[in-house]
């Protein structure tokens, strides 16, 4: 089992949710983390980290390898942890911590706050009064849908129809490539609309066609952190932008925690 700086065997670890400067600890108690666990707080160097304390046999390291594999498991701990993250900051600038930061005892939490005191205050300078928003692009079909293969009609074919149908092969093709760039260049567009809207944004890759439910191809999968000033002229640009720009459809997501922009890799 591992053990603490003190060399004490120890069955439990604190989990992380996020570290901010102001918490609603009331809303705190009303809550739970991803193993059903009360929430409470660690503090240091004017900076205050959410976590619970959970078993290391499901939630230490050889565990967590094995169960970040089980898809069902993940799912549920993912919705409980984001769940906290959100409830911490619909209240206050928070860091939200990735997934299964897991450190081994308060004391490991505190030195790490002391440690990275200057790391957690850019990136809740960065966010403070902003929150993030997801905004994806799909092509719409008649811009870039798979071309249709099989030859229209129907019986015996007719003399010449093999050409005419590699002809019209050629042509969809070629109408098919043309409503792709066409479908590019209206995402390039709309992001860089977005983008002045935005104090910061991300480009993620795009999702495939399984992790969307989209039958449609996606061409951009962007992050913008907005100011929650401007957040209605955020929103209604996308939507002005939607009606515009006839070869994709925009779909938007939000607000979130600031996942994209404040996110600290971390070391146990």
């Amino acid at each position: 089992m591992p053990e603490t700086s003190t060399g004490t065997t120890t069955t439990t670890g604190c989990w992380l949710y996020a570290v901010t400067r102001e918490v609603d600890r009331r809303s705190l108690e009303s809550s739970a983390g991803v193993a059903g666990e009360p929430l409470r707080t660690v503090e240091s160097a004017g900076l205050i980290a959410v976590l619970g304390t959970v078993p290391l046999d499901s939630f230490g390291e050889e565990a967590l390898h094995r169960n970040l594999e089980d898809l069902d498991w993940l799912s549920r701990v993912a919705r409980a942890h984001d769940a906290v993250v959100d409830k911490v900051a619909r209240r206050s600038a928070a860091v939200p911590l990735r997934l299964a930061t897991v450190y081994l005892d308060d004391e490991r939490v505190r030195a790490t706050l002391e440690a990275r005191e200057r790391d957690f205050a850019r990136a809740l300078d960065r966010v403070t009064g902003r929150t993030e928003w997801g905004v994806k692009a799909l092509v719409e079909p008649s811009h870039g849908g798979e071309p249709e293969l099989a030859a229209k009609g129907s019986g015996q074919a007719k003399p010449g129809a093999g050409a005419a149908y590699l002809r019209r092969r050629r042509e969809q093709m070629t109408a098919r490539e043309q409503g792709e760039r066409v479908a590019v260049e209206q995402a390039e567009r709309a992001h860089a609309v977005l983008a002045r809207l935005a104090a910061a944004n991300r480009l993620h890759p795009p999702q495939s066609r399984q992790l969307s439910g989209d039958t449609n191809p996606m061409i951009l999968n962007a992050a913008y952190l907005v100011d929650e000033a401007a957040a209605r002229e955020f929103t209604r640009a996308v939507a002005a932008l939607d009606d515009e720009l006839d070869a994709i459809r925009l779909q938007l997501t939000g607000p979130w925690p600031p996942y994209s922009f404040a996110a600290l890799e971390e070391t146990p």
